[in-house]
């Protein structure tokens, strides 16, 4: 089966499609193709995990470096503006020379960048090495998904892959935030970065023995195009990291903003004129397609309140450590992962539209309930409810966002379609943590936590319904027109 039928068969939402989830003939080779899937998602939480592993070892590494509150945020900034920025030239260098070789190269530069941070014996030489790190993930982390679906061996199989996959990468940051704050308990800060090292030799060492390789489409790099993506995507990123410290309306904010919507334009006028853009325009003109990838953006900068604000509450409120905070996030990352045990399942009986429809709204909801936390609260009561609502509701958008995205693409750019989908994700993240800091700051009392908080809480709240507002224009069924894919009907449902 070509790569272009398995990106459209894991989009399908035809009820009359057999239960993914039922038993199949198993083909010769699928205790291979499972192996080969398990080792891909490892290196996509291990990526996942670096966004917020060190979070809570933050303290720790200004102690022993001596980074000044100015700086010590680059720690977080510089892994994300490197992921963020590159990860369209990524997917696109995956396409053209082989996923499988990019992926690999990429994770060896983050499994060496790793090693080097955890070494660092100076500010400015741990903030490279988290942007290399950066680096290493924006190469591999598009073909991860261009690999899961060349790796498993048939429909119910992909889909399984796809809903792991959105668990991983839904449940990784909360995951990232107990292992962060164990090692930083009982070892240092230095193991947040050091226990990559082991996971990346291992991964490395396996991948070419169970994951098969794609083909490498020949053809003349798009120059102009990489060069647009990668630095109109770096400065907005940029920007909008640096949003809440300068102001929205500052000059570095409104710069880097309009000189990456300048190179956007740029990026916009090159792929409509070369004969292998390094973004296909038709990506962006499908109507579901544009829906979805609205969506993507619009929960993950949402749910970016859920680790700034909701881990801040734990430890300056209620008093936690910084194990016990990584602890309190579970119940949000077992509730993700126990819905997207069934949302293979939901996808095939109901089609996409309902779950996103529900899974938006259900996020609305948690953030309007976290919105009520105060200085007396208890954890029991006004927090656990809310997190274990805002993670099954999160495992209900994430696959099906994610099956949506990369239905129909071509096999030559089922690697951009990737890296165009993980970039809202990162753009998404960059745009929720600036104004979600920016309204909290807005309301805050020196001192006190509960203040500005609120505000933010009902802040995510809003992102999280104008979700609800993007699925539900974007995935209304509608008459096909010439111009639109027949596949839009079949998946209305």
């Amino acid at each position: 089966m070509s790569l272009s039928n398995t990106l459209t068969s894991t989009g399908s939402s035809n009820r009359d499609t057999p239960d993914p989830n039922l038993p199949l003939d198993l083909p010769p080779n699928a205790g291979r193709a499972a192996t080969g899937v398990a080792i891909v998602l490892v290196a996509q939480l291990m990526l996942v995990l670096d966004m917020t592993v060190v979070n809570v070892g933050l303290p720790s590494i200004d102690a022993d470096l001596g980074f000044g509150p100015a700086s010590l945020s680059w720690v977080l900034n510089g892994y994300a503006l490197a992921f963020g920025g590159l990860l369209l030239l990524g997917g696109r260098l995956g396409d053209v020379y082989g996923r499988l070789r990019i992926f690999e190269l990429g994770l060896a530069i983050f499994t060496v960048s790793s090693l080097i941070g955890g070494l660092a014996q100076s500010p400015g030489m741990l903030v490279v090495s988290r942007a290399a790190q950066g680096l290493g993930a924006a190469l591999a982390a598009p073909g991860v998904l261009a690999l899961l679906t060349t790796s498993a061996p048939d429909e119910a199989a992909r889909n399984r892959a796809l809903a792991l996959f959105a668990a991983v990468s839904s449940g990784g940051a909360s995951l990232g935030l107990l292992l962060g704050g164990f090692v930083t308990d009982v070892g240092s800060w230095r193991w947040t970065l050091f226990i990559n090292v082991p996971i990346g030799i291992a991964v490395l060492g396996l991948a070419r023995r169970f994951v098969s390789e794609t083909a490498p489409r020949p053809g003349r790099f798009d120059f102009v195009g990489a060069v647009a993506a990668t630095l109109g995507a770096v400065s907005i990123v940029w920007a909008l990291i640096e949003a809440p410290a300068h102001g929205w309306t500052g000059a570095r904010t409104i710069g880097g903003l309009l000189v990456g919507a300048v190179l956007l334009v740029v990026l916009a006028i090159t792929e409509r004129r070369v004969a292998h853009p390094m973004l296909r325009p038709a990506l962006l003109r499908n109507r579901r397609r544009v829906g979805a990838l609205a969506v993507m953006t619009l929960v993950v900068g949402s749910q970016f309140s859920m680790f700034f604000l909701v881990v801040q509450y734990f430890q300056q409120v209620l008093g936690f450590g910084p194990l016990a905070s990584g602890f309190a996030f579970l119940p949000l990352t077992l509730a993700i992962f126990t819905m997207s045990r069934f949302t293979p399942r939901l996808v095939g009986a109901f089609g996409h539209a309902p779950l996103l429809i529900i899974g938006t709204l259900g996020l609305a909801a948690s953030f309007a309930w976290l919105s009520n936390v105060g200085t007396t609260s208890s954890y029991a009561l006004a927090v656990l409810g809310p997190m274990v609502l805002n993670g099954a509701s999160a495992g209900l958008v994430f696959m099906p966002v994610t099956s949506l995205v990369l239905t129909g693409v071509e096999p030559e750019h089922a690697g951009a379609a990737s890296g165009l989908l993980q970039t809202t994700q990162q753009l998404g993240g960059a745009i929720g943590l600036a104004v979600i800091v920016s309204v909290y700051a807005a309301g805050a009392v020196p001192g006190a936590f509960v203040p500005g908080a609120r505000a933010a809480f009902l802040t995510s709240a809003t992102m999280a319904f104008l979700a609800f507002v993007a699925a539900f224009v974007s995935l209304r069924p509608r008459r096909a027109t010439a111009t639109e894919p027949a596949v839009e009907l079949a998946e209305a449902a």
